[in-house]
């Protein structure tokens, strides 16, 4: 279902802004996925890593 590079918007924005429209940013990578998925902001490269029950749960939709 969720791949290694596959874009991803959460429920939540993540706090960094875009410069270009000053909005946050909700724009994530999946870099990893096993029992525990890892995702990255595509805007400031922040890395997250989640349990799958939680990353679902979050989960807004698939890009």
């Amino acid at each position: 279902m969720y791949e290694i590079g596959t874009l991803v918007e959460m429920k939540k924005p993540h706090a960094c802004l875009i410069k270009s429209t000053g909005k946050k940013a909700n724009k994530w990578e999946v870099i990893r996925v096993g029992a525990d998925i890892k995702i990255r902001c595509t805007n400031c490269e922040h890395v997250v890593m989640m349990s799958r029950y939680d990353f679902e749960r979050k989960l807004k939709k698939i890009l």
